[in-house]
């Protein structure tokens, strides 16, 4: 992570920004150097060798968020190559828990830096929002890892939620109204009430494996 000398600054401003202890940290780049296998960066192979990402449903989407400029670096957007370690920090705050002496201003801008997240992996074409559709095939993307749901059961399922999204983001529409997709505004406010902490957690922590993502 530097030199000797250079660390423990580094480790502060690692710690202020992305709200990691500095035995976190310390313990997530020793995480980052087994996937790199000892290099300075990270590359979408070397999340193969996580073996429980490998049943994930979404592993696609989740390595792909990792590689997500918009999570890496504000007004960013495409598709990074490789990730350094900052990087990878820099995703994996995204998955930290609540901390019990947050104010509710901190809560809420935490909250939404999480849920910004979610909506960039729902939105795959990074046009800025996120179309009935692409919310539909993610919806049974996640079912489809469900051993004991039927195909024909998971895409029924999925279509009602994709129309239950639109009725909560604009209502009764129109005969001729079209939907042009979800805003992030709208994306917040399907998300109100819900506990985004049991939906987005992590292992990384215990050197497991990485994030599951509902």
């Amino acid at each position: 992570m530097g030199s000797a000398h250079s660390v423990p600054a580094e480790m502060r401003e690692l710690a202020d920004r992305t709200g990691f202890t500095s035995e976190q940290i310390e313990h997530l780049h020793r995480r980052f150097k087994q996937l790199s296998r000892d290099q300075l960066t990270i590359r979408k192979e070397n999340f193969d060798s996580i073996p429980d990402l490998e049943f994930n449903p979404i592993r696609a989407k989740i390595v792909h968020a990792f590689f997500d400029k918009r999570n890496l670096r504000p007004e960013s957007d495409g598709l990074a190559d490789e990730i350094n370690f900052e990087d990878f920090l820099t995703i994996m705050s995204y998955f930290r828990p609540i901390e019990m002496n947050m104010d509710e201003e901190q809560l809420d801008r935490f909250r939404k830096e999480k849920l910004k997240f979610l909506f960039h992996m729902y939105d795959s074409d990074h046009d800025g929002k996120i179309t009935l559709q692409e919310y539909r095939n993610v919806v049974e993307e996640l079912l489809s890892g469900n051993p004991h749901l039927e195909k024909e059961s998971a895409r029924s399922i999925a279509d009602g939620a994709m129309m239950e999204a639109a009725s909560i983001c604009v209502g009764q529409m129109g005969p001729d109204q079209v939907y042009e997709g979800i805003t992030f505004e709208d994306f917040l406010k399907m998300w109100q009430g819900i506990d985004i902490e049991t939906k987005m957690h992590v292992r990384f922590l215990n050197m497991e494996t990485i994030a599951h993502c509902y």
